[in-house]
């Protein structure tokens, strides 16, 4: 066959255009043996596909050691199958210090205040991405808090915190990568817009996904074991130095579990041998702005806590959507919603913490903590307002003792909003408090060993329809209690 001489030019213009546009961290000195520190030359990489106008830093199979790697707008950090991103231990000093803070009140812990020592990091970047079939392992990573003490900058001198953390992105993708030991945080984005994470594993021993002030955005398909801390947690802090909402965010077809860490990977899912463990869904803290229309559907849990929605410090959080959701073996609690007045941000702020239009649906799940029923607590002075839960179906323990029907329930106010430092709850299925407008519908409770507290207990509710309420309770205990409620509906 004749071959044409411009087809064949034009052919070897596209291979070597594509060519040029893929960066292998070998070629700019990275050796891949886990001995030899690799990330300057992969910052090397970076830095000459930026001066290319962008393309993919390519890190093929090999272990790489690493400190800070500094991400930048228009590349494709890509970690091959067989790859290991290693990070380094502190003893190397390899990472980046930590930004200065300017001055401005911290409100917010270190972990959410600075980036830049960090594994890999970005600060006001554009079409950035972070792919591959490879393997982050942050062995030299710090799971703690230690970014307030160290030097004036605001952290400890080579200390590696997180895996991942990005500041004021845009256009991020995070795919087909898997997270080991993450260190604080495995994935950090504050104030990020236009995100995709899709096919991500992470197997940590502190916080998995950390979402902070970030809008449009889809966590997909992932996989998030986190024993010792909360799994995917979306939050509204002050790092931004203002309160911004945590909005239009899609959480979907997602596994949260509790194992201990390291066996989702190897396979062995060995439970923690402790008495409780986090790994959940949660909004909170972390609160100053607000969430505001958040989606989380067909997704599990495994071993780990529930679904947790918190409003402690002057934001608002509306229009939340649950739906297609099981869990087994749950940790304190299925479902907790509550607003306070932790109010954790600048005094001139005087608004309280608000949450309405809250919808929960089509929920199965087995072996529920007896702590904790599903809590809805409000402020007196500011209600819970318009919460639906349909299509329910729980199962606990039991074991609750009949007086609980009359405890004092703290009330939130100024405290850390964790169920557990409040005890038991008065009621096995459901506790609400200060709240307008709940809506209960086609509700199944059961228990495994008698409980002798009422299924539902009401304080302060007002306009709360219970339909197609199923709930056993032991003789002479009532299935539904009301304190200074009004207008409540049982059908």
């Amino acid at each position: 066959m004749k071959r044409h001489p411009l087809l064949l030019l034009m052919l070897w213009g596209c291979l070597t255009l594509v060519h040029a546009q893929v960066y292998n961290v070998r070629d700019y000195g990275a050796v891949g043996d886990g001995q030899t520190l690799d990330s300057p030359a992969i910052n090397a990489a970076i830095e000459a596909a930026v001066k290319g106008g962008g393309g993919q830093v390519l890190l093929p199979a090999g272990t790489y050691l690493s400190g800070s790697i500094r991400l930048k707008s228009n590349i494709d950090l890509h970690l091959a199958a067989g790859c290991t991103l290693l990070a380094a231990p502190a003893s190397m000093k390899a990472y980046d210090p930590s930004e200065s803070f300017g001055g401005f009140p911290e409100y917010q812990d270190g972990g959410h205040t600075y980036f830049h020592n960090s594994l890999i990091w970005a600060e006001g970047q554009t079409n950035i991405s972070i792919t591959g079939h490879g393997m982050i392992d942050g062995k030299g990573l710090t799971r703690r808090d230690t970014e307030r003490a160290g030097n004036l900058q605001g952290g400890s001198i080579g200390t590696g915190d997180k895996a991942i953390a990005l500041k004021l992105c845009r256009q991020v993708t995070i795919r087909d990568i898997t997270i080991y030991r993450g260190g604080h945080f495995g994935i950090i984005m504050t104030g990020c817009d236009l995100s995709t994470i899709d096919n991500v594993t992470i197997d940590t021993n502190r916080d998995g996904f950390d979402i902070d002030c970030c809008k449009y955005m889809t966590i997909t398909n992932c996989r998030i074991n986190t024993p010792s801390d909360d799994a995917l947690v979306l939050k509204s802090s002050y790092a931004l130095k203002k309160p911004v909402l945590c909005e239009h965010i899609a959480v979907s077809n997602c596994n949260i579990t509790g194992f201990k860490c390291g066996t989702l990977l190897d396979g062995t899912y060995v439970p923690e041998p402790v008495g409780w463990v986090c790994g959940r869904f949660k909004l909170g803290t972390e609160s100053n702005g607000g969430y505001r229309n958040i989606s989380l559907t067909n997704s599990t849990f495994m071993y780990s806590s529930g679904l947790a929605f918190e409003e402690v410090d002057q934001g608002v959080m509306e229009n939340i959507v649950v739906s297609n959701i099981t869990m087994s073996h749950v940790h304190h609690y299925p479902i907790y919603i509550t607003t306070g007045c932790r109010n954790r941000g600048p005094k001139e702020v005087t608004r309280p913490s608000s949450a309405r239009d809250i919808q929960i649906s089509n929920v199965i799940a087995d072996d529920c903590d007896s702590l904790c029923s599903i809590i809805v607590t409000g402020m007196k002075d500011e209600p819970i307002r318009n919460v639906w839960l349909s299509n329910i179906r729980l199962t606990f323990q039991g074991g609750g003792a009949r007086e609980l029907v009359n405890k004092d329930y703290r009330e939130q106010d100024t405290n850390y909003p964790e169920p557990k430092f409040a005890g038991q709850t008065p009621a096995y299925g459901l506790y609400a408090r200060h709240v307008e407008g709940l809506h209960v519908n086609d509700v199944t409770f059961r228990y495994v060993r008698p409980d002798y507290r009422p299924a539902v207990v009401l304080d302060d509710v007002r306009d709360c329809t219970l339909r197609a309420l199923d709930a056993p309770t032991e003789k002479g205990v009532k299935q539904v209690v009301t304190f200074r409620s009004e207008n409540v509906v049982t059908e």
